[in-house]
């Protein structure tokens, strides 16, 4: 049996053209005329500026977003009106696959710094994937990965030192850069540290300290936002021998 064709939405002819959506590959053998189809439902977004929200709680789903450039965070609010950060999601990754099963966004998605996005409508994703059998194999990958890092989140929180926690969000972020062919040792960190905290489940004074330690160790240099690995290895060391890559960053928002 030959080995599926892959698709690469990166090649398609315009909406998608020198992107970097490897997570959007599709194991296909596919036509031109089917190529046309699932070029034709993807449209570029006006880019979004920071702060600027994607979608809130509560709106209707009515698209897949995908990441292009940028940075973009998922948050819901706690019973006292405070973010509680579910997810940073970076240049090539999905957001709103957890609006799927109510058919509504149960967090909110707001744009760290400027960030282009692609839209899928969903609508029409169902309607090409009755047509597109590889195309709805490929959603249910990702969203069982998703499953997987969630599972894999809920135990960092849970039996983790604060070193191995931010050591594994470091490790995380490199690796999904270095997925999509950028740096694994130098970025932006984006987000800011008291983001970094909320999401760790930290005390932002904790992750302060923590990034002045690993660099006294020689693990890591920080130059205000930009981080330099120096050792790889070392960081996954302190993360522990299994560190979190977390390859969408979409932790599911909590049920009522």
């Amino acid at each position: 049996m030959s080995a599926p064709k892959i698709l690469d939405l990166g090649s398609l002819k315009h909406a998608c053209k020198s992107c970097s959506l490897h997570d959007l590959c599709l194991p296909l053998g596919v036509g031109d005329e089917e190529l046309q189809m699932l070029e034709r439902i993807i449209s570029r977004r006006k880019p979004l500026q920071r702060r600027d929200h994607l979608y809130r709680p509560g709106e209707p789903l009515h698209a897949i977003y995908a990441v292009r450039s940028g940075t973009v965070k998922t948050y819901t609010l706690t019973d006292d009106g405070q973010e509680q950060i579910t997810g940073f999601h970076l240049p090539g990754e999905l957001l709103g696959l957890d609006a799927i099963s109510d058919g509504v966004h149960p967090c909110a998605a707001r744009a760290l710094e400027t960030t282009s996005i692609c839209e899928i409508p969903f609508d029409r994703l169902e309607e090409l994937s009755v047509r597109i059998p590889g195309l709805q194999h490929q959603l249910f990958r990702i969203m069982s990965r998703e499953i997987q890092t969630d599972e894999h989140f809920m135990m960092l929180l849970g039996k983790k030192s604060s070193e191995a926690r931010l050591a594994a969000f470091l490790m995380s972020i490199s690796t999904r850069l270095g997925m999509r062919g950028f740096s694994r040792t130098e970025f932006n960190l984006t987000m800011s540290r008291n983001d970094i905290a909320n999401y760790l489940g930290l005390a932002v004074e904790t992750v302060s300290r923590l990034f002045t330690r690993f660099q006294s160790l020689g693990l890591i240099q920080v130059q205000r936002k930009f981080i330099t690995i120096h050792d790889l290895e070392g960081l996954q060391a302190v993360a522990g021998a299994h560190p979190v890559e977390e390859p969408q960053s979409n932790r599911g928002c909590p049920g009522p």
